[in-house]
C-alpha cells in the first residue's frame, strides 16, 4: 500500500447506472444550521438529489442510514447545483437546482425527531423560473454590487445569458460571436462575467455593459443590433490561451488581490483581474476537474487538480506540494469542514463514487506472512550452476549477429522480375509517350502466424510502379500471398539507379504479447537496362569518352547483350548504340585487338547505366566460365571537370530556389497588407475611394501566381538535376575504385561520402552534406599530418554561397588518393599503404593545391585539371 494514498473517510455509492458531472457536487451549510458543519449536496442525471451529513465513528466506516438526510427524485435531470442567498427578504442559505429547462431555488430545513430515527429534513419550494432556451450551466452572486441577496445567472446552449433578480427575470444577452457554451464564473470585486468562448479565449464581460446592452429577446445579426436602440455588447478584456478550458474559479482570499483560475486541457493559468497572467503551469497529464483554496503562505493560492490517472496533484502556486491515488478518476472536488476536521477533501465521479477524504501517511499494518524454510541443497545448486554456465558458454563462441532463430526467417519476401517488358505498357501518368513496363512478381511466404501483414515496394524516382502499398489478412503457418505489380518510367529523365526494394512489415504473437511482436522483412530486385533504353545505330560523335581495360579479350556483344543485338549479325559486332528514352544517345565500342572497352555519349551521366551494366555483365560471363582472375581497371583521367559542370548546374538551381522562395514571401506580405486595407475601404462607414488598391491587389496576385508557377518549374529542374548529378556521382565512384581498385569497404565509404541523401532539399543539400563527408576524410584518413587532424569541423550544415570549397575538397581528395592514400575509419595516417598510380591518370600538382589554404575559408576555383586560379574578392 503506498504512503501517498488518499485516505478514506467516508464514501459511499450513489444509486444505479446514475450519470454525475462537473456541477452535480456542492458543499455548504445548505440548512442553515449555524454549526458551521457542510453538508453534501449532489444531484443526478437522474433527477435525484441527495443531500449527506457524513459522521462516521472512526475513518473508513461504512455509510450509515443517518448520514442522508434527504433523497427525493425531481421531474427532470438535474445539471447543476448551487447554494446561496436566492429569496428576498432574507440572508439565510437556500439551494438553486439547475434543470434543463428550469431553475428551482428551495428551502432545506430539518426538524428535530422524537424516536431514535434521528432528525427529518424536507426541501420546500420557494419559486422556479421556466425558461425558454436550454440552460448549460449557471453562476452566482452578488450582481452590481448588491448587499445581503445573490442573483443568479445561467447560459444558454445557444449563448445567451439569463439574469434573475432572485424571484424575478431581469434580462438577458447573448455573447457575440458565440459557437458552443464554455465555463462560466462572476468575479465580484470586478463585477463580471468570465467565460472561455469557442475561439479559445477567456472574455469578460462587465456587469453594466450586459445590463445597458441591447435586449435579447430574440437574437439579432450584426447589422441590426448596430441599427436597433441600446447600447452594444463590448468585451472588457480578452486573454488567448489557445485551448478548450474545462472550469474557471474565481477567487478572493483577502480583501486586496482576486485571482481568476483557468484550468486547460493541458495548462493551468492564474490571471489578474484585468485579465494578465499571474502565473501558469504546464500539465503533463489529462486533467479532470479543480478547486483553489486558501493557503497558510500569505501570498500564495493552493489548488487541488485531479487528473483522467486517478491523482490528485496539491500545488502552492506552480509548485508540486502533493500528490495521491485515488480509488476513481472525479469530475468534482470540494473541500468541506465537518465535525472536527476541516479541509475535507470530497469528490465525485461520472458513476456515483461519492468520497470524503484525507491526505496523510498513515502506516500500512500488512506484513509478509513467513514462507515455509527447507534445506538447500548444495550439490543441485552446484549441478545446476554447471550446466547454466555451459550454456552461456556455447552461446557466447558463435560469431553470428543475428540469434539462430533470425537465421531463418518466420516472413521470407522474394522479387521476381520478368525478363521480357510488357506486352502493354502498364504506365500511368508518365511524362514521356509510349513508355514500357515491366512485371515484378512479389511472393511473401510465413513460416508462422503473421498478424497484419502489410507491403511497401519502393523504387526511386524517376521510377514509378502501378502500386506501391499492400495491405494483407493475417497470413497462416505455411501459407504465402503473391502481388503482381509493374514499374515504369514515370519522369523525363534518366534514373541513377535500376534498384528497388521490398519491405514487409507484420506482427509475431506470443504468450506475453498476444498483439504481437513487429518484425520486418525485405528484399531487393534489380531492373533490367531495356526499361529505359533501346538498340539504335552507333554513333561515332561524342563529348565525352571513357576507356575500361580488361585482362581478359573482349567478349562479343550477342553474348553479352543478347537482349540488345539481333543474333543475325553475327559474333563480329564490336560496336552497340543505346538510345535513352529520355533522347540522349550513348554508343559501346570493344576492341578488336586490345583488351579494352570504350563508353562514349553527349552527356556525362548518361555513361554510368551502361558502364554499370557492362562491368556487371562481364563478370557475371567470366564467373559462369569459373574465371575467379579476371579485373577491370581504370588507366584515365577522372573526369572532375565535367563533373563540377554539373554540380555548378544543381547548385545554381538551389540559389534560385532560395530566390523564389524570399520573393514570394515578399509578394504575399504585400498582397496581405493590400487585403488589410481593402477590407479596412469596405468595411467603413462612409465610403473612400480605392486609391487604385484594387489594381494593386490584382497585379501583386499575378506576381504571386508567375513566381510559384517558375518555383515550381525550378523544383522540377532541380530534381532533373540532381538525377543527372546522381548518375555522374556514381560514375565517378566507380572510377576511382577501378583506379584506385579499392576493396568493398572502402567503395562503401566512398558511397557514404558522396551519395549521403535519397533526396535533395532546401534545408539540406547535397553540396555541404558532401563537403563536411569529404572534408573529415581529409582530416583523418587521408591527413598529411597531425595538424590537420587537429583541425575540427563545424557542427552545423548550412547552405554554401559557392560550390568553390566543395570543388577544391574533391580534386585533393582525388589527388590524397593518387599520392598514396587509403580509404579507412582509422585516423592513423601513418599505418596507410603506398599505392602506384596508374601511368595515364592526370593529376593536380600537390606543390600548387597543398601549399594553398583549402580548408574553411578557402576561395579557390578550379579551371581545370591542372591548375587553380585565385577568384577575386568580392567589393
Amino acid at each position: 500500500m503506498s504512503l501517498f494514498k488518499a485516505r478514506d473517510w467516508w464514501s459511499t455509492i450513489l444509486g444505479e447506472k446514475e450519470e454525475f458531472d462537473q456541477g452535480c457536487l456542492c458543499v455548504a451549510d445548505v440548512d442553515n444550521s449555524g454549526s458551521g458543519q457542510d453538508k453534501v449536496i449532489v444531484g443526478s442525471y437522474k433527477g435525484y438529489l441527495r443531500i449527506f451529513n457524513p459522521h462516521p465513528v472512526k475513518p473508513g466506516d461504512e455509510v450509515q442510514p443517518e448520514d442522508l438526510l434527504l433523497e427525493v427524485q425531481l421531474c427532470e435531470p438535474i445539471l447543476q447545483v448551487e447554494v446561496g442567498k436566492f429569496v428576498s427578504g432574507t440572508e439565510g442559505l437556500h439551494l438553486a437546482v439547475l434543470h434543463c429547462r428550469k431553475l428551482c431555488v428551495y428551502a432545506v430545513s430539518g426538524t428535530q425527531g422524537n424516536v431514535e430515527h434521528g432528525n427529518q429534513y424536507q426541501i420546500k419550494l420557494m419559486y422556479e423560473h421556466n425558461l425558454q432556451r436550454t440552460a448549460c450551466n449557471m453562476t452566482y452572486g452578488p450582481f452590481g454590487g448588491v448587499k445581503g441577496r445573490d442573483l443568479i445567472c445561467i447560459q444558454s446552449m445557444d449563448g445567451m445569458l439569463m439574469l434573475f433578480e432572485q424571484e424575478s427575470y431581469a434580462f438577458g444577452r447573448f455573447l457575440p460571436g458565440f459557437l458552443l457554451p464554455g465555463p462560466l464564473a462572476y468575479s465580484s470585486r470586478t463585477d463580471s462575467f468570465i467565460t472561455v468562448s469557442s475561439c479559445q479565449q477567456v472574455e469578460s464581460y462587465k456587469y453594466q455593459v450586459l445590463a445597458f446592452a441591447t435586449d435579447a429577446d430574440e437574437r439579432h445579426d450584426t447589422e441590426q443590433q448596430k441599427l436597433s436602440s441600446g447600447k452594444r455588447l463590448v468585451v472588457d478584456w480578452v486573454l488567448n490561451i489557445g485551448e478548450q478550458a474545462l472550469d474557471i474559479s474565481v477567487v478572493s482570499f483577502n480583501q486586496g488581490v482576486s485571482s481568476v483560475f483557468v484550468l486547460g486541457e493541458r495548462n493551468f493559468f492564474c490571471l489578474k483581474d484585468n485579465g494578465q497572467i499571474r502565473f501558469m503551469k504546464k500539465l503533463y497529464y489529462s486533467p479532470s476537474c479543480f478547486i483553489p483554496y486558501c493557503s497558510v503562505r500569505e501570498g500564495t493560492i493552493n489548488t487541488l487538480i485531479a487528473n483522467h490517472n486517478k491523482m490528485l496533484n496539491v500545488y502552492q502556486d506552480v509548485t508540486l506540494k502533493w500528490a495521491t491515488q485515488l480509488p476513481c478518476i472525479p469530475v468534482s472536488v470540494k473541500v468541506a469542514n465537518f465535525q472536527d476536521l476541516k479541509g475535507v477533501i470530497v469528490t465525485l465521479s461520472d458513476d456515483g463514487h461519492l468520497q470524503c477524504s484525507y491526505l496523510g501517511t498513515d502506516p500500512s499494518l500488512f506484513q509478509a506472512p513467513k514462507v515455509d524454510s527447507r534445506e538447500i541443497n548444495y550439490e543441485e545448486m552446484n549441478a545446476e550452476m554447471k550446466e547454466l554456465q555451459k550454456i552461456i558458454r556455447e552461446a557466447t563462441k558463435t560469431q553470428d549477429i543475428l540469434p539462430e532463430s533470425e537465421k531463418q526467417r518466420d516472413v521470407t519476401v522474394t522479387a521476381e522480375v520478368s525478363p521480357d517488358l510488357d506486352e502493354e505498357s502498364q504506365a500511368i501518368d508518365s511524362e514521356i509517350k509510349a513508355v514500357p513496363s515491366v512485371t515484378v512478381k512479389i511472393t511473401i511466404q510465413s513460416r508462422v502466424t503473421a498478424q497484419k501483414p502489410s507491403l511497401a515496394v519502393c523504387v526511386q524516382a524517376p521510377l514509378a510502379v502501378t502500386c506501391d502499398q499492400f495491405v494483407f489478412d493475417d497470413l497462416e503457418p505455411d501459407s504465402s500471398e503473391t502481388v503482381v505489380l509493374s514499374v515504369f518510367l514515370k519522369e523525363n529523365c534518366s534514373p541513377p539507379e535500376l534498384e528497388g526494394t521490398c519491405m514487409v512489415a507484420y506482427n509475431i504473437p506470443t504468450e506475453l504479447n498476444p498483439e504481437g511482436i513487429p518484425r520486418v522483412s525485405q528484399c531487393s530486385f534489380s531492373l533490367p537496362l531495356k526499361l529505359v533504353c533501346f538498340p539504335v545505330q552507333p554513333s561515332k560523335a561524342a563529348n565525352h569518352k571513357l576507356t575500361i581495360d580488361t585482362n581478359k579479350p573482349p567478349i562479343s556483344f550477342v553474348t553479352l547483350f543478347p537482349d540488345f543485338v539481333d543474333p543475325s549479325e553475327g559474333d563480329q559486332t564490336n560496336a552497340l548504340g543505346f538510345q535513352f528514352l529520355t533522347g540522349s544517345k550513348t554508343t559501346l565500342l570493344a576492341s578488336k585487338t586490345s583488351q579494352r572497352y570504350r563508353i562514349q555519349s553527349e552527356q556525362l551521366e548518361d555513361l554510368w547505366l551502361v558502364t554499370k551494366e557492362l562491368i556487371h555483365r562481364l563478370e557475371e560471363h567470366f564467373k559462369k566460365q569459373n574465371c575467379k582472375d579476371f579485373a577491370c581497371t581504370f588507366s584515365g583521367s577522372i573526369p572532375l571537370q565535367e563533373y563540377f559542370e554539373l554540380i555548378d548546374q544543381h547548385f545554381e538551381l538551389r540559389l534560385n530556389a532560395e530566390k523564389y522562395q524570399e520573393l514570394l514571401s515578399e509578394r504575399a506580405v504585400q498582397f496581405r497588407a493590400i487585403e488589410r486595407r481593402l477590407l479596412t475601404r469596405f468595411k467603413d462607414k462612409t465610403p473612400a475611394p480605392l486609391q487604385h488598391l484594387d489594381t494593386l491587389l490584382e497585379g501583386t496576385f499575378r506576381e504571386v501566381i508567375a513566381l510559384a508557377d517558375a518555383a515550381e518549374e525550378n523544383q522540377a529542374n532541380m530534381f532533373q538535376a540532381f538525377a543527372k548529378l546522381k548518375s555522374a556521382t556514381h560514375l565517378v565512384i566507380m572510377l576511382i575504385s577501378l583506379w584506385q581498385k579499392l576493396s568493398t569497404d572502402q567503395i562503401a565509404i566512398l558511397e557514404a561520402t558522396f551519395l549521403p541523401l535519397a533526396e535533395d532539399t532546401q534545408e539540406l543539400g547535397w553540396e555541404e552534406t558532401v563537403d563536411a563527408a569529404v572534408s573529415f576524410l581529409l582530416r583523418t584518413c587521408l591527413s598529411k599530418s597531425s595538424k590537420e587532424q587537429a583541425l575540427t569541423l563545424s557542427s552545423q550544415l548550412s547552405m554554401p554561397k559557392d560550390s568553390s570549397r566543395l570543388k577544391k575538397n574533391i580534386t585533393l581528395f582525388c589527388d590524397r588518393l593518387a599520392k598514396g592514400g587509403r580509404l579507412s575509419l582509422s585516423t592513423d595516417s601513418a599505418t596507410q599503404q603506398a599505392a602506384v598510380m596508374p601511368g595515364g591518370c592526370a593529376t593536380i600538382p600537390e606543390s600548387d593545391l597543398e601549399e594553398r589554404a583549402v580548408f574553411p575559408g578557402s576561395t579557390a576555383v578550379f579551371a581545370g585539371h591542372g591548375q587553380i586560379t585565385k577568384k577575386k574578392p568580392k567589393p
